[in-house]
């Protein structure tokens, strides 16, 4: 894939035009003003028929895996295969991401963790029964998803340091304590898959099992707390998690069993949200070199305009370098996902790292490039630095995806 198809240079066009009308007005109330964003989301989800493809896709989901379970074999299952399809799906995945990640990339962030984290985790994982109740109000965002596992002693080092505690009640259910922080939609949450320690007896901290269960906002003993107020991604809600003795019962458990959703599950949702940072990176490079482009062509110091002196035009020339290398990896990603292949550890950190790493120089070179004007809101640029900063730390932190990087190519020689 070298370019767009026609039909996704239309989407994409419809996309911007949807951007341009339903979003960039009401920008300042999203992202400063504590307007919460999933009637904008629930809109864009339903002008372009996401809500009506996700639930095509839940129910050829759950018919394939009730047949499966009726007795078709797994060899029946795999009779789909790869399929072009698949890869437009993904393109059709992508485009919104790249779109409104130019002006908004917490909107995406929101809508990411709800539909893909939330309710990905479920579908990936969970019980038919857990998938019938919780799933596809997930997926088309007619509820609001958060997906738990940071704590305040426990980042970068998510299971080492964790500290919520389930611990059986002798009943066949679970009693959770504990607290979540830096929770993307948190604060208005329907539905919570929340990443906890197994409490046994005997059981050295650093080696008790890794659980999950499903919650719902309400429960008795669950807390959730209002927004913080963050450096960027205001359109974005984030917040935190009390829970004091929350009792629920074993249909809660992701999966509906101990083992189902533990380190490696959590650590295939992290490889799912990396891949995507790519896409939101690519949105926000192609906003700040289209502000840069005109405003080095408007300005005009020393009798020319600064885009004729050669510092600005080096700081453009890289520009271009990092959103090409960027729609690249998306492309990359929507074949790979086309043949039915998925990326390695390695190069879903690395698409991170790179990703994260163009979106935050960029964003900056392109502040610098408008020099004072730059440094204020209405310019825009200085909301795409802030916001392209948190790509260097949720999903784990630049240092993260170098360690992730280099122990899997390591690890596949050894």
């Amino acid at each position: 894939m070298i370019q767009w198809s026609e039909q996704q240079q239309m989407i994409q066009t419809m996309v911007r035009d949807f951007v341009s009308k339903e979003i960039v007005p009401q920008l300042d109330d999203i992202e400063y003003n504590g307007v919460p964003p999933y009637d904008i989301l629930r809109k864009l989800i339903k002008t372009f028929g996401m809500d009506v493809m996700a639930k095509q896709n839940f129910d050829k989901q759950l018919a394939r895996e009730k047949a499966i379970a009726a007795g078709e074999t797994v060899a029946d299952r795999k009779k789909d295969g790869p399929s072009a399809m698949a890869g437009e799906e993904a393109a059709m995945r992508m485009i919104p991401i790249i779109e409104i990640c130019r002006h908004a990339q917490g909107l995406v962030t929101a809508m990411g963790v709800s539909m893909g984290l939330a309710g990905g985790a479920i579908m990936s994982k969970g019980t038919i029964e857990q998938k019938e109740r919780w799933a596809l109000p997930l997926l088309t965002l007619e509820k609001v998803g958060a997906w738990a596992i940071s704590e305040p002693n426990a980042g970068s080092d998510a299971f080492g340091q964790m500290k919520t505690l389930a611990r059986r009640d002798g009943n066949g259910g679970y009693i959770i304590n504990g607290s979540k922080t830096w929770i993307t939609n948190g604060p208005f949450a329907d539905t919570i898959i929340l990443i906890c320690k197994l409490d046994e007896d005997g059981v050295a901290p650093e080696q008790r099992k890794i659980i999950s269960f499903i919650l719902d906002s309400g429960m008795e003993g669950l807390e959730q707390s209002k927004p913080f107020k963050k450096m960027g991604i205001g359109s974005s809600p984030t917040g935190e998690l009390f829970l004091s003795d929350v009792k629920v019962g074993a249909d809660r458990l992701l999966g509906g069993s101990e083992d189902s959703y533990g380190r490696s599950g959590a650590k295939g949702t992290f490889m799912q949200e990396r891949a995507g940072v790519a896409a939101m990176a690519l949105g926000m490079v192609e906003r700040a070199m289209e502000l840069s482009i005109q405003y080095a062509n408007d300005r005009v110091q020393f009798g020319r305009a600064i885009g004729q002196n050669q510092l600005i035009q080096l700081k453009l020339a890289k520009m271009e370098v990092a959103r090409s290398n960027l729609q690249n990896m998306v492309f990359r990603y929507i074949e790979m996902t086309a043949e039915g292949k998925q990326m390695t550890l390695a190069e879903a950190s690395a698409m991170k790292l790179y990703a994260a790493q163009a979106a935050m120089e960029v964003a900056t070179e392109a502040v610098q490039i408008h020099g004072g004007y730059g440094y204020m809101r209405e310019s825009r640029v200085e909301q795409l630095m802030r916001d392209a900063k948190i790509l260097q730390i949720y999903a784990g932190t630049d240092e993260m995806q170098v360690i992730a990087i280099a122990r899997d190519l390591l690890g596949r020689s050894a």
